[in-house]
């Protein structure tokens, strides 16, 4: 089949990772998957126009609303992937509500990473309950064996013998969501005491004026670092090396970042929100924190327990080998999109 898959393609960000991941595989059962960025249209007679173009049959949206809206009343079969906004957000909206409740009724089926996006999804509009699936995000890490960790030091102006550093990583997009400023002041702290401590934050400048206020709020904080983004292997190679990863958003779907960890051996401590407790259980596949003065002291505990970070290690990876597989979710989008050939009569 020729396919039309549309997503939020900001560069570096969730959304358009798990975007590619999934056009991978469907270009890998044979499909052909044309991707676009869901922002570059304003109606549906634009995609009406693509579809023509392109003598697509059938297509995808990640997210309901940003996507799910430009796919109906064309007279293809599609699909659609929850993205997280969708069903945090844009469901409290009344007209958007509405307009997302009836693209669930034109669409063939509909995926959510978890068993409670589901339920949301089911509750605001029951009709669409049978058609919904749950598929949590597949995680496959490769890190750049060429990378140097030396050589990144030296960049982040970390002067500091590898062996009794601790750096403690967060990668994030900058911007108030993901709330990147909101352990430095206590991190400072910690590293007057500590000097072998750092924290260093990684992404790319999503907003421009939040970003000045990032930039200015680092320059002044001791042993507070900020790195541009960097490719996806490099990224990998850069967690695998840290001795834990941070994640402190207020809102948080689903963190592929904190999953990469837990995948690479590497111990995550996590911003105690509904979004992170799904998949940091405390004190077994990582820490969970409540407040910058918590964070400190269970960063502390970590450095000081070997005990606890091997424990913590061992149970993230085992749990992101059972419930994050990449084959899995290979094998359930293949099958789901199997669902878009023909016509409804044909699925019984």
């Amino acid at each position: 089949m020729r396919l039309l898959f549309l997503a939020a393609l900001r560069p570096h960000t969730g959304n358009a990772v798990t975007a590619r991941r999934v056009r991978d595989h469907l270009e890998a059962a044979g499909h052909v998957c044309i991707l676009k960025d869901a922002f570059d249209f304003n109606s549906p007679s634009e995609i009406a126009d693509l579809l023509r173009a392109e003598a697509l049959d059938a297509a995808l949206a990640l997210h309901l609303y940003r996507g799910g809206r430009l796919l109906q009343g064309h007279g293809i079969p599609f699909g659609i992937i929850f993205g997280g906004t969708d069903l945090n957000e844009d469901v409290n909206q009344g007209e958007k509500n509405q307009v997302m409740g009836k693209v669930l009724e034109e669409a063939r089926f509909a995926v959510a990473f978890t068993e409670s996006m589901k339920e949301m999804a089911r509750l605001q509009w029951p009709h669409a309950q049978g058609k919904i699936y749950v598929q949590s995000q597949g995680i496959a890490t490769a890190p750049n064996t060429a990378f140097s960790w030396h050589t990144f030091l030296q960049r982040a102006e970390i002067k500091q013998s590898t062996d009794n550093l601790h750096v403690f990583l967060l990668i994030c997009g900058l911007r108030p969501v993901k709330d990147p400023l909101y352990l430095v002041d206590a991190f400072a702290e910690w590293h007057q005491e500590e000097p072998n401590v750092y924290m260093v934050i990684i992404g790319p400048e999503v907003d421009p004026v939040f970003t000045r206020e990032v930039k200015a709020k680092v320059k002044r904080s001791t042993g507070v670092r900020l790195i541009p983004e960097m490719p996806q292997d490099e990224l990998h190679a850069v967690v695998k090396n840290s001795f834990a990863l941070v994640n402190s958003s207020v809102s948080e779907g689903m963190s592929a970042a904190i999953l990469e960890a837990m995948d690479l051996e590497v111990p995550v401590l996590a911003r105690d929100i509904p979004g992170n407790a799904a998949v940091v259980k405390h004190e077994v596949t990582g820490l969970l924190f409540s407040d910058p003065q918590e964070f400190v002291q269970l960063a502390k505990r970590l450095v000081r327990d070997p005990a606890l970070e091997k424990d913590i290690v061992a149970n993230g990876r085992r749990y992101v080998r059972e419930h994050h597989s990449w084959q899995v979710e290979r094998d359930t989008y293949q099958r789901l999109v199997r669902t878009l050939e023909g016509s409804p009569e044909d699925l019984g």
